[in-house]
């Protein structure tokens, strides 16, 4: 057998072992991913020798890059929770727009504003707002208002950063920071708005009936009583003004869309470039906001708030860090030279391929954090030599990440039960819109690749 089919055989053994050890042997994902990288590199000219070296070079070279932010990013989301001001923001942003506008205002808002809280969470924090905000919609509300939050809170966490996910895949795909918001926001709002758009429309194809895919109103904490619009409140004393609330995230985006406007124009001051620095404008935004909860929230609050916050973003650092581990192995076995003739044979566009890598891994895995940061330590080894700029490689790998979100994902079964549905109800207003986010997501990063 030719050394370049051996190669690619050893590999694509490497990753179908990942892929089967999660979701068959139900490993945790990042017990199959450092074993498959092992493999990977005992079975190729990395050798038993450099394996361990390349994989802590690998690890160390991520989260030197990443570490700081998904960590300070995830802290700041924890801080706007316990102070309420997503769902603060959100009222008053449906105040001024209107009933009618309810699930474009929710998609909007959580794909742009609110994507340095984790995912998981925002979902948590959003669920009681659309199921109260639902019936004001008609008979299909409820499913409006469940796609309005798959594509706000998933297009958002892999397009936008800080969103966990796009912090994490521009991280081991060397993206600036500054540069994957200010790219991810030009892809994610638009595809946000027209996700929501083509699912209103599909949704009148769909037979929504609520009496099968709705669940028991009474089995919902907060229906039967009217519904909620989020977390209990604490012993708060008073509230923060909304303006003075939302400041810490507007600083936050503000510095960093100034980081990614100062390297376009070659600026070289270097106060501006340190406070426009991604590691300092999500540093000074979550200082501001721990400063600003402090004069409303209980030390008990604060701490608790952050220290779920430490716990939830652990498992997105280490299994970046080893995505970054198997990037390294990739290179050093040779198949990153491999990989680079395939994607650049012409057969199809590379972002094309790359989106398509990552929709095979989240279909198998079920996990969009996991198949994107998996793709993107695949394609990290040749990004660089793709034709097209590594910030579409990275987006394409989120888009491709999106698609068909199914039974195997932890948010799928937290979405059902948040919302009240059941599992053909999550179908339709779930998997449904986040495929659309995906497929749509695809011709808007490559008309922006043809600009680039």
């Amino acid at each position: 057998m030719p050394d370049e089919a051996l190669l690619f055989l050893t590999t694509a053994t490497a990753v179908v072992g990942i892929v089967a050890a999660i979701t068959w042997l139900k490993f945790p994902p990042v017990f199959a991913l450092l074993f498959g990288t092992l493999f990977l590199g005992l079975t190729t000219e990395v050798g038993a020798r450099d394996t361990p070296k390349v994989v802590a070079e690998g690890f160390a070279d991520v989260m030197g890059d990443i570490g700081i932010l998904v960590t300070f990013g995830v802290v700041l989301g924890a801080l706007l929770t316990v102070t309420h001001t997503m769902q603060r923001l959100v009222e008053a942003l449906l105040g001024l727009f209107g009933t009618r506008s309810v699930p474009y205002v929710f998609a909007a808002a959580l794909s742009s504003l609110f994507t340095s809280i984790y995912s998981d969470v925002l979902l948590v924090l959003s669920a009681p707002l659309a199921r109260r905000l639902g019936p004001r919609l008609g008979t299909r509300g409820r499913a409006l208002m469940g796609g309005s939050l798959t594509a706000g809170i998933e297009v958002g966490l892999v397009f936008v950063a800080p969103g966990v996910a796009a912090v994490a895949i521009a991280g081991i795909l060397d993206v600036p920071l500054g540069q994957m918001f200010a790219v991810g926001l030009v892809v994610g709002l638009p595809t946000a708005l027209l996700t929501m758009l083509a699912f209103a429309v599909l949704l009148r194809f769909m037979a929504w009936d609520p009496a099968v895919d709705e669940a028991d109103r009474a089995e919902v904490s907060g229906e039967a009583d009217g519904g909620d619009a989020g977390p209990p409140s604490g012993p708060r004393t008073r509230e923060l003004p909304l303006p003075l609330a939302v400041l810490p995230v507007a600083l936050t985006l503000v510095l960093i869309a100034g980081g990614a406007l100062a390297d376009a124009m070659s600026v070289s001051s270097a106060a501006l470039l340190f406070l426009t620095d991604p590691v300092v404008a999500l540093l000074l935004g979550a200082a501001s906001a721990y400063a600003l909860a402090r004069r409303v929230c209980s030390p008990d609050e604060i701490g608790g708030a952050m220290g779920s916050a430490l716990a939830q973003c652990g498992p997105i650092l280490v299994l970046s860090g080893i995505s970054g581990s198997l990037g390294f192995v990739i290179k050093g076995s040779g198949m990153a030279d491999t990989l680079g003739d395939a994607f650049s044979s012409g057969l199809l566009p590379p972002l094309l391929l790359v989106w398509m890598v990552a929709a095979v891994l989240h279909i198998a895995l079920g996990s969009i954090s996991v198949a994107g940061i998996t793709a993107a330590g695949i394609l990290a080894p040749i990004a660089g030599g793709l034709d097209a700029p590594p910030v579409l490689v990275a987006l394409a790998a989120g888009s491709g990440a999106l698609f068909l979100p199914h039974v195997s994902s932890n948010f799928f079964w937290m979405f059902q039960s948040l919302l009240g549905l059941s599992t053909r109800g999550t179908i339709k207003a779930h998997s449904v819109p986040m495929t659309l986010a995906s497929v749509i997501s695809l011709p808007i990063i490559l008309a922006v690749s043809l600009l680039a």
